[in-house]
C-alpha cells in the first residue's frame, strides 16, 4: 500500500504546520548586523583610511629615522674635521 500526500504551502505555512519557530526577526537582525559590518569594512578600504591604519606613526617614524641619520652624518663629519685639525687620521680611514 502506498499513500501519497501532496501539500502545497509556503515555507511560513510549513514551519507553522511542523511547529517550528518563526526565525524571520532573528534573521533580519543578523542581516542588519552583517550589513553594518560590511559597510564598515568597505569604508576602511578607502585609501585615506588604509594609510591611517597602516601608517599611524609611519610618517613620524620616517622623520625620526631621517633625523637620526642626519645627526649621525653631521656628527661623523664634525669628528672628522676635529681630527683633521689635530692631525689625526679620521676614524674609518687608514693612511
Amino acid at each position: 500500500m502506498k499513500i501519497h500526500i501532496d501539500v502545497d504551502c509556503t515555507p511560513d505555512e510549513a514551519r507553522t504546520l511542523f511547529g517550528l519557530p518563526d526565525v524571520k526577526p532573528m534573521q533580519q537582525a543578523l542581516l542588519a548586523d552583517i550589513e553594518g559590518r560590511m559597510k564598515k569594512a568597505l569604508a576602511a578600504t578607502e585609501p585615506k583610511a588604509l594609510l591611517e591604519t597602516w601608517l599611524p606613526a609611519g610618517v613620524q617614524g620616517f622623520e625620526q629615522w631621517q633625523k637620526f641619520l642626519w645627526s649621525r652624518m653631521t656628527s661623523f663629519s664634525k669628528e672628522s674635521e676635529e681630527e683633521a685639525e689635530e692631525g689625526k687620521t679620521p676614524r674609518g680611514r687608514k693612511s
